[in-house]
């Protein structure tokens, strides 16, 4: 793989996530002398990143306009992947729009001017939910900043680590059928790879300013027939119940009061009426020279039993 000519140092918001670590570690591969600023607020725990030696963590939290301004100091560009799903009003509008607000503030007075921003297919300033609108604004402050800037806005995104298929796969391990809220819900999922790889080709084509790019997989496919496939290839196949309206807001209301962080919200089911899929008006990965890998090209290889960390059990097991 040749090497891109990508910014000496760049600033990584939210490189501790699932896409902030495939695009280090796609970049580790394609750019090695790129240095990639990542700011946490517990270093300690990005234990995947540590073994990267251009990547340099750094503790600080990016809600922090001085600290904004520090992370920037000798950088070239900075990409934010900065995102939450579930949440309040004040919650989507701290993550999704003063945040972009305070990073074009920094940039302004810190003279950067190259921007790759995430963002989400569906965002629109009427769209049903408070994430695809909160996303809307946040676009919204960058474009209005003239800077250099990017945006890209991928479907749900899949990969070895994502909190998608790989739920749906450990919920069918214990639940004998499955009541699923929005199952005709359409997705054109992408791999976590490709948007990897479409945020380090933006940073090195020009020809990527000002464009908003669409990332997309090959297929669309509704979210009944994902949870389906996350169970076959897991080996706990499972009987799927769409549930109707009423029925599908319920089970979120009740989702939203469990423990811990909620499957789906009211929210959530709100997005899901908009078709998560390209609209077909905007470039797509092609127009970044990346082909979509399909499903059926990676998610074998994560789901399917004896994948991943399993791979080592019968070693374990030898060596006790």
């Amino acid at each position: 793989m040749s090497t891109l000519p990508l910014p000496r140092r760049l600033l990584l918001l939210g490189g501790t996530g699932f896409v902030g670590r495939a695009l280090c570690e796609h970049l580790a591969r394609v750019a090695p002398g790129c240095r990639v600023v990542v700011p946490t607020r517990r270093p300690a725990a990005a234990v995947t990143l540590r073994s990267l030696p251009m990547v340099e963590l750094v503790a600080a939290d990016v809600h922090d306009p001085a600290a904004l301004g520090r992370l920037l100091a000798g950088c070239d560009a900075v990409v934010n992947l900065v995102a939450v799903l579930h949440g309040d009003e004040a919650r989507f509008e701290r993550v999704h729009v003063e945040l972009p607000r305070r990073l074009v503030a920094a940039c302004q007075a810190g003279g950067v001017r190259r921007l790759v921003h995430v963002s989400a297919l569906g965002v629109a300033e009427d769209a049903p939910s408070r994430y695809l609108r909160s996303k809307a604004r946040g676009e919204a402050v960058l474009r209005q900043a003239g800077l250099d800037l990017t945006v890209l806005r991928p479907s749900v995104i899949f990969g070895a680590q994502d909190r998608f298929l790989n739920l749906f796969a450990a919920l069918q391990a214990v639940a004998p059928v499955v009541p699923l809220a929005g199952a005709q819900a359409l997705f054109q999922p992408v791999w976590v790879g490709d948007v990897a790889a479409a945020i380090a080709a933006a940073l090195a084509r020009p020809d990527s300013i000002g464009q908003t790019i669409e990332c997309a997989g090959p297929q669309r496919v509704p979210l009944a027939a994902l949870v389906r496939l996350a169970g076959q290839l897991s080996g706990h196949p499972r009987t799927i119940v769409p549930l109707p309206g009423p029925l599908a807001w319920l089970q979120a209301l009740v989702m939203e009061w469990l423990p811990g962080e909620p499957l789906m919200t009211r929210d959530n089911l709100a997005s899901m009426q908009v078709p998560n899929v390209a609209s077909g008006q905007l470039p797509g990965l092609e127009a970044l020279g990346i082909q979509p890998v399909s499903l059926a090209a990676v998610v074998p290889g994560y789901l399917s039993p004896g994948q991943q960390c399993a791979r080592l059990d019968a070693w374990r097991a030898r060596h006790r």
